[in-house]
């Protein structure tokens, strides 16, 4: 068996800048918003308050799509760089971006989509959702140059 050592380290050291980037970026999204995402999706176990379980709903949709947006912005630049330099750039700048795509989308809304998701409207979240995806998606593939 021939193992092949140097990719098992280049895996590692991709995975050991990868993690840390999800982490920080997920750090980024929860300090940028003026609800409490974590609060609010542990509160919606209360199964007696529906309000409580949609808020739940609408913050995970809103948090987990811009946790895949940035995924795909770094499975881009992982793909696609030439070290682990621009992997980082492109990480810190996919999740900027998801954080200004995420105020642009409040400041075109007719709603405010901050006061939207605690109240529990689900559909906000999962818009806010798709559009996260959107972005992340399109900036993965603005990567390819």
């Amino acid at each position: 068996m021939d193992v092949q050592w140097p990719y098992i380290l280049n895996f590692l050291m991709y995975l050991g800048v990868t993690l840390p980037l999800v982490i920080l970026g997920t750090i980024l999204f929860l300090f940028t918003t003026p609800y409490r995402e974590y609060r609010l999706i542990k509160e919606g176990a209360d199964t007696s308050d529906p309000q409580k379980r949609s808020a739940a709903k609408a913050a995970s949709y809103d948090l987990g799509g811009k946790i895949l947006g940035l995924a795909l912005v770094l499975a881009s630049a992982i793909y696609h760089s030439t070290h682990l330099v621009d992997l980082i750039i492109w990480g810190v700048i996919g999740a900027v971006f998801q954080v200004l795509v995420f105020y642009l989308f409040e400041l075109l809304t007719p709603f405010r989509v901050v006061s939207e998701i605690p109240k529990g409207n689900v559909s906000v979240g999962l818009f806010a959702c798709f559009l996260s995806v959107s972005t992340g998606l399109l900036m993965a593939a603005l990567l390819s140059y």
